[in-house]
């Protein structure tokens, strides 16, 4: 893949997280019904961040927890439409609880849709939100974020990428292009 561009360097995501934060305060008159649910791998990441943010902010913690969605695989090229729910951590109740979603990059909406089902298998939340760092489009189910950290319009030949720590050694969100076959 060829690197097209520095989308968003540690700063403006630092900024995007702390806005994002203070619009779930805002959002949800506080943070007293809201848990805070991530998505494997870089999504439980930024909820740990968002956590934190929300805590020096209000001066509580909200509830965390992560589900880790994975795409399986129909053959040794090919990527399945439905992704599979394979792990989880939600130490809490949703039930009746504001449940604010967590992931890097929203696409096609597909792992979200899968992580909604999984919420929805430990009880019924009064509502689902959706936090993303980038929404890059192209989505093919009804899913829209209420967190946006950058929207970044791209083609399917781009490839955006977070790098965010445990998993990265620098913080930042980078464009790439699909080498042409």
């Amino acid at each position: 893949m060829k690197h097209k561009a520095l989308l968003m360097d540690e700063s403006a995501i630092k900024r995007a997280l702390t806005r994002i934060s203070h619009e779930i305060i805002e959002h949800n008159d506080g943070t007293e019904n809201v848990v805070i649910v991530g998505i494997i791998s870089r999504g439980k990441a930024l909820a740990e961040v968002l956590c934190d943010n929300i805590e020096a902010i209000e001066g509580k913690r909200p509830p965390c927890g992560y589900l880790n969605i994975h795409f399986y695989r129909d053959d040794l090229s090919n990527k399945s439409d439905a992704p599979v729910v394979k792990e989880e951590k939600l130490p809490f109740s949703v039930e009746g609880k504001d449940v604010v979603l967590v992931d890097d990059v929203i696409y096609t909406g597909r792992t979200v849709r899968a992580a909604i089902e999984a919420v929805f298998g430990h009880g019924r939340p009064k509502t689902v939100q959706l936090a993303v760092l980038v929404d890059r489009g192209h989505r093919e189910l009804p899913i829209r974020s209420d967190y946006v950290g950058k929207n970044v319009p791209t083609s399917r030949n781009e490839v955006i990428k977070v790098a965010i720590p445990p998993f990265d050694d620098k913080t930042a969100v980078d464009i790439y292009e699909k080498e042409r076959q």
